[in-house]
Parts: structure tokens; sequence; C-alpha cells
């Protein structure tokens, strides 16, 4: 299993974050290693709501399917899953003078064979880490 946590400051009311970060389809602005991501189902970003993503990591495109599990004021958290691996997507919201404190969580559990791996992937994992704390914050500032 891999962890990746990082913790940065956007320029916006708590609020207007969360409303932002809700809707996993935006990952397509923040996260390094997505190339796209696909609403599967209608209506307003609530728990239950679901993505298709691929995402591209090491050469290789990955596709995971995406829940919204936790949607509160101060808490949001993503679970993707394909045969390989499960994701999970935590992040929380402080309000902090100029803006929202945001902390990323990102857990990795590989599957099978794939768990071998894992050791070996952790340093690329804490580059898309060290990356995402300069696109989310443009992302969502400039939406």
């Amino acid at each position: 299993m891999i962890r990746v946590q990082r913790t940065m400051t956007v320029r916006r009311p708590a609020e207007a974050v969360v409303d932002y970060l809700r809707d996993f389809s935006r990952t397509e602005q923040w996260d390094p290693g997505t190339v796209s991501c696909v609403r599967e189902d209608d209506g307003p970003p609530r728990e239950g709501a679901r993505w298709h993503n691929v995402s591209q990591f090491r050469g290789r495109r990955t596709e995971l399917t995406y829940r919204l599990t936790t949607s509160q004021d101060r808490r949001l958290v993503f679970t993707g899953e394909n045969r390989t691996a499960e994701i999970t997507d935590d992040l929380t919201f402080r309000t902090v003078d100029g803006g929202t404190e945001v902390t990323y969580r990102a857990t990795i559990r590989f599957k099978g064979l794939a768990a071998l791996a894992g050791p070996f992937l952790r340093k690329e994992f804490e580059r898309l880490g060290d990356e995402i704390v300069h696109t989310l914050p443009r992302a969502v500032e400039h939406p």
C-alpha cells in the first residue's frame, strides 16, 4: 500500500473549493495523471455518483471507475477501482487566513500480483503528489 499526503492553500472560500472539487470530472484540470474523467450518471455530484477515469502512469493508460463515497462540507472522499488497484482520494478542507487549506491524501492498494510492484512505484506517486501542490490550487483559483 502506498500513501501520499500533501497540504496546500487555495485562495478561495472553502465552500467554493469543495463545490469545485466535488465534481471529479475536473480532475482533468488538476491531476497530472488524468487523461479523461467522464461522469457515468446524472444529476449533481452526490454520494454514490460515478466517473470513468482514464489515467496515464509510467507510459501506460489505466482505467478506473471512481465513486464519491463521502460528501461533506469539509471532506470529500473518492474511491477508484479496477482489477489491479483500489485508490482512495481523501480531501479535507479548513478555512485559513487568505483562503482554504486543502489536505490531499491518496491511498493506493494494489491487488494480486500488482501488489509486488507497489514498493517500486512509491517514488512516482510521490512525484505526482508534488505536482498536485501546484496544479490543484491553480485549477481551483481559475476555474
